[in-house]
């Protein structure tokens, strides 16, 4: 598969990263890799978990680039999810405590209850919520999870539609909620109460991204095929993170919006990626962190 490194001027602010408490805060840069097409222009895939025999786990290639990020801490007001794709809660209650997230069981129990309420209460005209995975993902070379060092959006048009009639066990119903408003949306969170100090979290507004950067790839699981998008570089893109996100903030990031692609009146994707800041002091806390899925109606 290709790679190709491009190099730019840009460069982060220097500071003194010696205090390992340290949490880098402000406008910075990073290197950021995008999408790049296979060697021989078939069609991209990924494979889930292990390939068959002689197949890759991917077959596209990575392009480099040194991106300016700001940080909208102190301005989370500035964006949203009809606009932006992506959007900022702040000072959440939650009954969870960090043994919560050892357990699938009390990650449904406990903290599925509270994802589910935070987004009927904070996503407008939504009705009905169906959470269909999460993720866990620490920064540790132990962990099967690592944060995802490659831009991405983690749905495409056909996936969500694919998504309703996989989880909405009803045709009738399946059809009817397929002809409304749908919309998947990812919930993040740090696991701890502490500010995340190392690998945060880069997202694209959507207003900024062109169509034709994002290219759709074939998500193979062992027993269907779902689709993500890749993201190419484009210099129009602009790039924020959250510096130092707590227990208590929530993002959450728009996968697919029906609404978008059908009127074109709001925005559909937020790209998105892991990042290495230069900033990062030694002797940081691994970045711990927990992505829930839903899909949002109405």
């Amino acid at each position: 598969m290709s790679t190709t490194t491009t190099t730019t001027t840009t460069t982060a602010t220097a500071v003194n990263t010696t205090a390992s408490d340290y949490i880098p805060r402000g406008p910075t840069s990073a290197e950021l890799t995008f999408y790049a097409p296979p060697a021989d222009d078939s069609a991209p895939f990924n494979y889930v978990e292990t390939p068959p025999p002689g197949q890759p786990k991917y077959n596209y290639g990575s392009q480099t680039e040194r991106i300016s990020l700001t940080d909208i801490r102190g301005n989370e007001d500035s964006f949203n999810l009809d606009k932006d794709s992506f959007q900022t809660l702040r000072n959440i209650p939650s009954a969870t405590t960090y043994s919560t997230f050892d357990s699938e069981t009390s990650i449904r129990e406990t903290y599925y209850p509270e994802v589910e309420s935070l987004l009927l209460k904070h996503v407008p005209n939504a009705h009905k919520i169906i959470l269909f995975d999460h993720t866990i993902r620490r920064a540790n070379p132990n962990s099967p999870r690592q944060p995802v060092n490659r831009v991405h959006v983690d749905q495409t048009p056909a996936a969500a539609l694919a998504r309703v009639n996989l989880h909405i066990t009803d045709p009738a119903e399946a059809k009817a909620l397929s002809e409304g408003r749908y919309r998947i949306i990812n919930v993040w969170r740090p696991l701890t109460a502490e500010p995340v100090q190392s690998q945060p979290l880069a997202f694209a507004s959507a207003s900024s991204v062109d169509e034709n950067d994002l290219v759709p790839i074939q998500h193979r699981y062992p027993d269907r095929t779902g689709e993500t998008m890749g993201v190419k570089f484009n210099p129009g893109q602009k790039w924020f993170y959250w510096s130092g996100m707590t227990g208590d903030e929530r993002l959450l990031l728009k996968c697919s919006d029906s609404q978008g692609y059908r009127d074109g009146d709001v925005a559909q994707w937020v790209p998105h990626t892991a990042f290495t800041d230069g900033r990062t002091p030694v002797g940081a806390r691994p970045r711990e962190s927990i992505e829930v899925r839903a899909l949002v109606f109405g």
